[in-house]
């Protein structure tokens, strides 16, 4: 199971030791071509503007866009949801978006750096049993919307915070950074049943 890792900025290597981990084979991608042969990838967090503009000027962003409409599966952590989000409440839209996970998020909602803290989230979906997980909330975007068919795997303070529909897992959090591995197994085993080679060329 070849899992690719987003690698033009954030937490690459938290998110290969979590993969590692989980069973997976990581993969660091920062070109088109790297995409081929691999069962899912990783938008790691960072700063969602400036990894969308990279993602531009790599000419990543519509193959990753097109790869993601043709099922590949995709897991965006934090800046990575903002990326994968279809639309952005306030201001500054982060114009360079995948726009595939029908969700509204509002940027740095939970606070700024200083802001920053840990908690401990139950998280469905791994074989249902909501074990919880430490995980870390910084400059971390809120789920406002969500749309038809997107469901909700984990809520922190009554508001959700692991999200999946169909192919695509998103977090506003960080696991990879707290030595957490199971939110990284959830997507594994997606990718393992439910892309069925979609990913692969």
């Amino acid at each position: 199971m070849k899992i690719g890792v987003l690698g033009l900025q954030g937490d690459v290597r938290e998110h290969q030791a979590a993969l590692e981990a989980a069973g997976a084979v990581p993969v660091v991608v920062k070109r088109p071509g790297e995409l081929d042969g691999l069962d899912g990838l990783i938008l790691p967090g960072g700063e969602s503007t400036t990894i969308g503009l990279l993602l531009d000027r790599f000419g990543l962003l519509e193959p990753l866009r097109q790869r993601a409409l043709d099922g590949m599966p995709l897991f965006g952590t934090c800046a990575g949801l903002i990326l994968m989000a279809t639309e952005i409440a306030g201001p500054d839209a982060a114009r360079h978006r995948l726009s595939v996970l029908d969700v509204t998020v509002r940027r740095n909602a939970y606070g700024r750096q200083p802001e920053s803290f840990e908690a401990e989230v139950a998280v469905a979906g791994r074989g249902g049993d909501g074990a919880k997980v430490r995980v870390a909330f910084i400059r971390a975007p809120v789920i406002e919307r969500l749309g038809r068919g997107v469901e909700v795997l984990g809520e922190w303070e009554g508001s959700p915070v692991l999200v999946r529909q169909g192919h695509l897992l998103a977090a506003s959090f960080h696991a990879e950074i707290t030595g957490e591995h199971r939110v990284h197994e959830i997507f594994v085993t997606m990718a393992a049943s439910g892309s069925n080679g979609a990913g692969r060329t």
